[in-house]
């Protein structure tokens, strides 16, 4: 193999939380790729993508579909809402991005049913204090019934009598349950599956054998994004547990959630904010407060796509960067939002944590230790002039330099590329040969 290639296949992933801003990067390097492919989470994850001054929030649908030459694919790790697929779908087509049939869902994806939301928000409730923060979208339930060897999947729509078997099964317990444990309201099954079963003649046309599909178009010579939803300290295995999505964030997951072989992917982009946010419940060692925070989440609009929840924001995380960037093993990072920091004449960086008198560069597993450590900061010096759509490396002022390039150094990571806005074209490449796939 000749390792001055760039990568062919490439896996873009968040480094922390969620919500960095993959979906411009995907839409960004989706350029020079013929497929883009989801390959985790659900309808709770949501990509913002601004083409030509319009704004468009995915929530399921890749963020390839926006441009009309590429083959969007959504792998057997996600789990569909087929009527929430639907109106998504409805929703990009009413905006002017025809689909027809550059949409392929994997026949293996697992359902995600009205019990299933119903279920998460009774549980979620009935948690009190201690609520995860969930979204009650069904994702967490729907992979509940996955790993239980029990739900329905996408292939499950394309008999009438089979589905309506199974899914009466499934909701006659999921009732009783309902009623023993959480009080809460009972789901109609005749209403239901009629329902789900009048989305399959939308979603079937679509269902392929994504595997299959990927794999021979990777034999012909074409390239495949592999578009992650969340953030790696999300993942289910390696992130903030219990604090986590349901579903492997991380880069791995891609293999696991498309049917395609680690072998055949030539390397993984992690994308950061220039700070850090996080939304919902969980330890966050360098969370901002005070106005601090406000002034953060106000500039960067920090909002869910999905949800409009606010979200906690704070100041870049070496520690957890640099556990990110292992476990993904980062060919190269994309910084986003650097123009947020705009303003600031000093901006912290945690480089360290503090924990009962001992420091640590490391990311601890132990949440207990993680919600009680106390970050510690180094200082750089701010640039006070505005990034904001700036397209060359030589107009960044020298601070705004020195701080990625700190970030880079800390991390252990080179900078490929730096967002300095929404649209596609308010972009800033360092090295586009890691990234391109040229």
């Amino acid at each position: 193999m000749d390792e001055s290639r760039p990568p062919q296949n490439l896996v873009v992933v968040g480094v922390q939380w969620g919500d960095e801003g993959k979906g411009k990067v995907v839409d960004a390097l989706a350029e020079r790729f013929d497929i883009v492919a989801r390959y985790q989470g659900g309808a709770n994850a949501g990509h913002t993508v601004v083409v030509d001054g319009r704004k468009f929030v995915l929530q399921l649908i890749p963020t390839g579909i926006l441009r009309p030459d590429k083959t969007a694919v959504l792998g057997n790790g996600v789990v569909i809402d087929p009527v929430a697929l639907l109106e998504e779908l409805d929703a990009v087509e009413k905006a002017g991005v025809p689909v027809g049939d550059r949409l392929l869902i994997s026949d293996r994806a697992h359902l995600i049913l009205p019990y299933h939301r119903s279920h998460e928000a009774a549980a979620e409730q009935a948690r009190g204090v201690d609520k995860l923060g969930t979204t009650a979208k069904g994702i967490g339930p729907s992979y509940e019934d996955k790993a239980g060897r029990r739900g329905l999947r996408t292939c499950d729509l394309l008999r009438a009598d089979e589905f309506r078997r199974k899914c009466c099964e499934a909701l006659a317990e999921k009732n009783r349950l309902a009623s023993a444990l959480f009080d809460g309201p009972l789901v109609d099954s005749g209403e239901m599956v009629e329902r789900y079963l009048e989305t399959a003649t939308r979603i079937v046309p679509h269902l392929a054998d994504v595997s299959a599909y990927l794999n021979t178009q990777m034999d012909r010579g074409k390239r495949v994004l592999f578009e992650g939803a969340q953030g790696t300290l999300l993942d289910l295995d390696h992130g903030t547990y219990p604090f986590v999505t349901s579903s492997s964030a991380a880069a791995g997951g891609a293999c696991t959630g498309t049917g395609v072989g680690p072998t055949r992917i030539g390397g993984v982009v992690g994308v950061s904010k220039a700070y850090a946010t996080r939304v919902g419940s969980g330890p966050f060692p360098t969370e901002a407060s005070g106005p601090e925070s406000e002034k953060l989440r106000e500039r960067g609009g920090e909002y869910g796509a999905v949800t409009g929840r606010p979200r906690r924001c704070g100041w870049f995380d070496v520690p957890a960067a640099r556990y990110s960037a292992r476990l993904n093993h980062l060919s190269a990072l994309v910084i986003t939002k650097l123009d947020i920091l705009d303003h600031l004449a000093e901006i912290p960086v945690g480089v360290e944590y503090e924990f009962a008198g001992r420091r640590f560069s490391d990311f601890p597993s132990e949440i207990a230790v993680l919600e009680c450590a106390r970050a510690r900061y180094q200082a750089l010096p701010g640039w006070q002039e505005s990034t904001f759509g700036l397209r060359d490396y030589s107009q960044l002022p020298k601070e705004a330099r020195d701080y990625l390039r700190f970030l880079s150094d800390q991390v252990g990571v080179k900078i490929a590329m730096v967002s300095t806005g929404p649209e596609r074209d308010q972009t800033i490449w360092f090295d586009e040969s890691v990234v391109r796939g040229q």
